[in-house]
């Protein structure tokens, strides 16, 4: 998907990908707890091209990983 803010999205992917791996889970198990297809997750998580997501995944990830939203978001 070609955006104007495909770094924000790819940024948002890693960021998904590193509180998933903090908490030990496996894409599968993760895409199981949020109610999401392992491809899905797989795509979202990409850190080699943009894949944007709904508000409402983004707060079932948020919800799933035990963190607020707003933290997958920051800038480290």
């Amino acid at each position: 998907m070609q955006t104007k803010y495909e770094q924000e999205f790819i940024r948002f992917g890693l960021k998904v990908q590193y509180y998933r791996k903090l908490r030990g889970m496996t894409q599968e198990a993760f895409a199981d707890k949020v109610g999401m297809s392992w491809s899905f997750l797989a795509k979202v998580e990409s850190p080699t091209r943009a894949f944007g997501v709904s508000m409402d995944k983004i707060f079932a990830i948020a919800e799933a990983l035990e963190i607020p939203a707003s933290k997958l978001f920051e800038e480290d």
